[in-house]
């Protein structure tokens, strides 16, 4: 069914954006934010790793355009910690500010070509030879390296603050925690690992777009959800095994979308394809349910009507 180009093609890309779904995983489950910045940091980080690939710096470009995607996180939390705006909209705000900084990184041009630029990619496959993995291996490589530094981090002191802000932020307050740092902390965090993943897929297909995050949240939770629903991450489970379910659901999703396009499904329809899979993921355990409740409904109702049979 899939030849291995596409085989190799999905798993590049599945690794690339699974930390978009890492990302949300810290914003959505760990914080409980509803953090809409994610389609301008990706950008954002597409932007300045395509803008430092040109002047000669495709491995500083990575570690800029994380640092771009912290400072973008800092003021949506800014926002909400210090100003009171709610989070969803605190979001929307910095992702709308980020499209006239977007395009000022890219010299207020909509895209940025990598074609005659020397790339991470591009200089691993000198090293490594055009027939190797190479693709393959540096984005599962950063993927690698994010997900265990997170996991990680998520074990310290911080992190277990974090974490528990996210569960119970009254009872933060009351042990004497600041809960604007820790969500400061975890959004800069977050954004930084969204901007990472645009950073790679940048150079990866060697080019930046003003238009590359959109619907970019959907696509997270869509990689996260599917992981969790196929893993049975969504509630209570290791850290360690929910943050494989997010990279594991972005690649399961990549397969899917390449699944699309050998079925000739047009490109266009492909964000629908992408919202009818998060709305299916997330009704998965409902729908379970409720075809588990009729099934032993109807075993009941079998075996009252048997019962009655044999006392007539």
């Amino acid at each position: 069914m899939f030849t291995p180009a596409v085989v190799f093609n999905a798993l590049e890309l599945g690794c690339i954006y699974s930390l978009v779904a890492l990302a949300l995983f810290l914003s959505f489950r760990v914080l409980n934010i509803a953090d809409l910045t994610t389609n301008g940091a990706f950008t954002l980080g597409c932007a300045v790793s395509a803008t430092a690939a040109v002047a000669g710096h495709p491995f500083l470009g990575f570690f800029l355009a994380m640092a771009a995607g912290a400072a973008a996180g800092g003021i949506t939390a800014l926002l909400q910690t210090r100003m009171g705006v709610p989070s969803i909209l605190a979001g929307i705000i910095t992702d709308t500010g980020l499209y006239t900084v977007n395009l000022a990184v890219m010299g207020f041009s909509s895209n940025v070509s990598m074609l005659k630029t020397a790339t991470a990619f591009t200089l691993l496959r000198d090293v490594m030879g055009e027939q190797s993995p190479y693709k393959l291996l540096l984005a599962g490589a950063v993927t690698l390296l994010a997900c265990v530094l997170l996991i990680a981090f998520l074990g310290t002191r911080l992190g277990l603050s974090i974490r528990a802000t996210g569960d119970n932020p009254d009872m933060v307050r009351a042990s004497s925690i600041n809960t604007a740092f820790t969500i400061m902390v975890g959004l800069c965090i977050s954004n930084s690992l969204t901007a990472l993943s645009g950073a790679v897929l940048a150079q990866y297909q060697r080019s930046a777009d003003i238009n590359l995050g959109n619907s970019m949240v959907v696509i997270g939770l869509a990689s996260l959800i599917i992981g969790e629903t196929i893993l049975g991450t969504a509630h209570r489970s290791s850290i360690w095994l929910k943050a494989a379910a997010a990279v594991a659901g972005s690649v399961i999703y990549r397969f899917i979308i390449a699944l699309a396009l050998r079925a000739h499904v047009p490109a266009e329809s492909l964000k629908l394809i992408s919202a009818v899979i998060v709305a299916l993921a997330i009704a998965a355990p409902a729908l379970k349910a409720h075809y588990d409740f009729r099934r032993a409904r109807a075993k009941a109702q079998a075996a009252l009507e048997k019962a009655e049979g044999g006392r007539g």
